[in-house]
């Protein structure tokens, strides 16, 4: 079925990640770059094989930077056998302790599929599409970001418990990416004078304190109700350069992926967000 032998102690790694990230603000996206995970039903083939797929291609969007590369019709070769790239899989049962619901006892329940593709393979696919890997170490950013939903605004924090969901949703957007990240505790925010009047408009010297990092990131997401989603704004300046880019109407988990993703696009030479 995969790891046995070769089993990286995946799960167990993700755990400890996300606890460094919930008590110190920030983590470096050490995981391995040629690896990722997706949620399957069962541990049936058919399901795999579509894992296989939705991992590739995140897979070659982490290794390389290249957002652009999210639903490029020149992937679909490679997806359909995705398998042949993959070195080592494994699953972890999201509902593991509770009563199985079928006969099976797997059919139905959800998985995470934990996948570790050849690196070499992967270079070679990415060097066909004309790109490269992005190796590490990769700049850290800091991550600054206003939520306002009506009346509703405040900055997301790495302790309040009023950012717990954009916390969780950012941590999984910075492993899917392999990135290191940062946030702000609210002490730092107030100890700054950082508040969301300022946070899009301020200069970046002025907002630095609040937050480590190498990079300053930056996000606004409103909700939309014409949209049913979120409409964010995102901001960076690099090398001297300043990036603006946005999006409407998604969740604040796409709008997240897609904020991180940006900055991993600039920050690895390949181009504006899209």
């Amino acid at each position: 079925m995969g790891w046995q032998s070769k089993r990286f102690g995946g799960v167990i790694g993700l755990v400890v990640l996300a606890m460094a990230f919930a008590c110190c603000a920030a983590t470096v996206a050490a995981d391995n770059l040629y690896r990722a995970q997706t949620i399957v039903t069962g541990q049936g083939e058919a399901n795999r094989t579509i894992g296989f797929a939705a991992c590739l291609e995140d897979v070659l969007i982490k290794v390389s930077g290249a957002l652009q590369l999210a639903g490029d019709s020149r992937l679909a070769s490679y997806k359909a056998k995705a398998g042949e790239f993959v070195k080592a899989y494994d699953y972890h049962d999201q509902m593991s302790g509770k009563p199985k619901r079928d006969e099976q006892g797997t059919r139905d329940r959800p998985y995470d599929l934990l996948v570790d593709f050849d690196e070499n393979k992967i270079d070679d696919a990415l060097a066909v599409l004309g790109l490269k890997p992005w190796p590490s170490p990769r700049p850290g950013l800091g991550i600054l970001i206003e939520m306002e939903q009506g009346a509703r605004q405040y900055i997301v924090t790495s302790d309040a418990r009023q950012s717990d969901l954009q916390r969780d949703s950012l941590l999984s957007a910075a492993l899917k990416r392999g990135m290191a990240v940062a946030l702000p505790s609210a002490a730092a925010l107030e100890k700054a004078n950082v508040g969301v009047a300022e946070l899009m408009t301020a200069p970046p010297a002025t907002l630095a304190p609040a937050v480590s990092g190498d990079v300053l990131l930056r996000g606004h997401l409103v909700w939309s109700d014409e949209d049913l989603g979120w409409i964010s704004e995102w901001q960076m300046d690099f090398r001297g350069q300043p990036h603006r880019w946005r999006f409407r109407g998604v969740t604040f988990d796409e709008a997240f992926r897609r904020g991180l993703g940006g900055a991993a696009q600039i920050l690895s030479g390949n181009g504006e967000p899209g």
